[in-house]
């Protein structure tokens, strides 16, 4: 079908007030779009307090007040006025922008579309003073405290196609809720109240961002999760990391702000997700709350209307900065670091497993033996000869021999029969000084689990999952001290690789060959539309050479940098450790128990398996006194 035909006319300035309606279908997206912009206006004049109103989802209304510094009664116009702002005036401040605001135009877009009141009052204003509906408008006196409100009515009455793509009040106002919330996460240091129809929904008083990330987030958040605050050169990040046993399903309890604003951006998401790589199943979602703070200079938060998302100037700098940071804070989730892990995961929201040899629930990669596996087979063997067992044996039992174990545990055990089974018990003082955080071994539950008594009460330990991630951070552990201070070992291909390339791969390999090097990769162009791959790195030389050299230099073009490698390597890693660490309704003895108690509290992520499944719970001993009733 042709498109019709549209009439021939003149080439001519528009007016005005169309002008500001076509930018206002950029700005004033929906209802909260409009709290957004006005919120952030609120925060750049100081504010300490501010309140927010809506009616019939924001449609009808939203008014919102802050005690700011305010506007003078000569620069109310201006205020509705297209691209007039305080915040900019030279390129130099466009490029060091240090506020969330900076346009100019969205008090000019949200009043072509809508009935809007500006109020204001400076500290050494008399009264109030207020301009109703533009720039245009006349300034007349008005009643109000210092600070200014804006009152926006009836949002799209004079666009009505707009208005028809609106949804309902309800949704609408979530929209304009989860605004408000995230704002109010940057800003623990400004007071926020929300009501809508006439009803106060929620009010947050000034505090810490602990305090008010679990009054927004909720308890569970509050009670699974790590602080973080780590600097380095311009760059500082800051704020909580949750637990991965507290992960979700969905991906709606991410906040990450850049100077103090909310931003979604797929490089600093991408490196927090590959920080809980070894410690998250790919099919649950992180929650956390985090700041990066970098010199403004370096980051462009002017590259897309709604200033979502942002451009760092140095973008493999910051990826790096924020994925290690992140990591080494997951790295504490220990016995050692924290007293307790938080309850499983929901029945219905645990990943089906199967219940062979890696127990009920326990999620299992079927993978053949590789290579791989052979570097650490003499590392990690058991001490004694006779006891030698292969990586990939299918009977049960454990990677080290029960010697080993009770070697590691030290003291008598260590010099007791392997056949000894009787309860072993701490002396009172070392568990009043809690020396021992997940105590120590009392029996073996069907195989599966370990119990142990601590000074808190019941301890419940998954022996295949703990066993798993104490084996997956001994193997990266070695593969680490191997490569550490040389150059990633690489397998020359016999026969080069040759793959049909775009433009953009061409040239992202052209213009990366240092950073592919150090990757262990050599791809080089042999025309305008190939690539060939002559060398990966030995670790990877079994994966198919094209698919690797296509994610790794997508990786690099998007990042700056790869993490192909260190998945591959982890996903190896990982099949090695679920295959060798201790099978179910593998009977171990007290000193094998304790053993693996003793190595849970000094292995780094051991509360939680490869694939972030808790692997320890703790039940205290009031729980078990409500359980009998005791002292009712």
């Amino acid at each position: 079908m042709n498109a019709p035909m549209t009439p021939h006319r003149p080439i001519q300035a528009l007016p005005d007030q169309l002008i500001s309606q076509i930018a206002a279908g950029e700005v004033v997206e929906r209802p909260s779009a409009v709290v957004k912009e006005l919120l952030e206006n609120a925060l750049d004049s100081g504010a300490t307090q501010i309140t927010v109103r809506l009616e019939e989802g924001g449609v009808k209304r939203i008014a919102i007040t802050d005690n700011g510094r305010g506007i003078d009664k000569d620069q109310l116009p201006l205020a509705l006025a297209r691209h007039a702002t305080s915040k900019i005036a030279s390129l130099s401040d466009l490029e060091n922008v240090g506020t969330l605001g900076f346009r100019g135009e969205a008090l000019a877009s949200i009043a072509s579309v809508a009935a809007v009141t500006l109020t204001s009052r400076t500290a050494d204003a008399a009264h109030a003073w207020e301009i109703v509906g533009s720039h245009n408008g006349s300034v007349s006196p008005s009643s109000g405290a210092h600070g200014t409100t804006v009152d926006v009515q009836d949002l799209y009455f004079n666009t009505p196609a707009r208005r028809k793509f609106l949804k309902s009040e309800q949704t609408e106002y979530g929209h304009c809720a989860e605004v408000v919330r995230r704002i109010a996460l940057a800003r623990p240091d400004v007071s926020f109240s929300l009501s809508h129809n006439g009803r106060t929904i929620d009010q947050w008083n000034i505090s810490e961002l602990a305090k008010r990330s679990a009054h927004i987030l909720g308890n569970d958040f509050a009670e699974a999760r790590l602080a973080l605050d780590e600097s380095a050169g311009t760059l500082r990040i800051h704020g909580f990391a949750g637990l991965p046993t507290a992960s979700k399903a969905r991906a709606d309890g991410q906040f990450f702000y850049v100077n103090g604003r909310f931003v979604r951006d797929k490089l600093l998401v991408h490196a927090v997700r590959m920080a809980y790589q070894d410690v998250l199943h790919g099919d649950r979602f992180p929650s956390y709350v985090l700041a990066l703070d970098l010199d403004p200079a370096l980051v462009d938060v002017n590259v897309h209307p709604s200033k979502i998302e942002v451009r760092f100037r140095d973008s493999r700098s910051v990826h790096q900065f924020v994925f290690h940071a992140v990591q080494r804070a997951l790295a504490q989730t220990s016995a050692t670091a924290f007293g307790s892990v938080p309850a499983p995961l929901p029945a219905a929201s645990t990943l089906s497993g199967d219940s062979g040899a890696g127990g009920p629930g326990i999620w299992r990669r079927e993978q053949t033996q590789t290579s791989f596996g052979a570097q650490f087979t003499n590392t990690f063997a058991p001490a004694s000869p006779g006891a030698a067992r292969p990586f990939f044996a299918d009977a049960p039992g454990v990677a080290q021999d029960t010697a080993a174990y009770g070697a590691l545990f030290g003291g008598a055990a260590a010099s007791s029969p392997i056949t000894q089974v009787e309860p072993y018990m701490a002396s009172p003082e070392a568990m009043a000084r809690e020396e021992y955080p997940l105590g120590f071994a009392l029996a073996q539950l069907h195989g599966i689990y370990i119990l142990a008594q601590n000074t808190k009460g019941l301890v419940l330990v998954d022996m295949h999952a703990a066993h798993e991630r104490i084996l997956y951070e001994q193997l990266k552990n070695a593969l680490q001290a191997q490569v550490s201070g040389q150059d990633m070992q690489v397998q020359s291909l016999l026969i080069p690789v040759t793959f049909y390339a775009d433009a953009i791969e061409v040239s992202t390999a052209n213009e990366n060959q240092d950073t592919l090097k150090a990757l262990g990769f050599d791809i080089a162009a042999l025309s305008p539309t190939t690539l060939a791959v002559r060398s990966v790195p030995t670790l990877l030389k079994n994966a198919d050479a094209q698919t690797l050299a296509r994610d790794v230099l997508r990786d690099v073009r998007e990042y700056g940098g790869s993490r192909v490698l260190i998945e591959r390597q982890n996903e190896l890693l990982g099949t090695l450790a679920c295959h060798t660490a201790v099978r179910a309704n593998r009977i171990l003895s007290v000193q094998e128990m304790n053993a693996l108690l003793r190595q849970m509290e000094s292995t780094e992520r051991a509360d939680q398996c490869n694939h972030g499944r808790p692997t320890w719970v703790q039940v205290e001993i009031n729980a078990l006194d409500k359980l009998f009733l005791r002292g009712q």
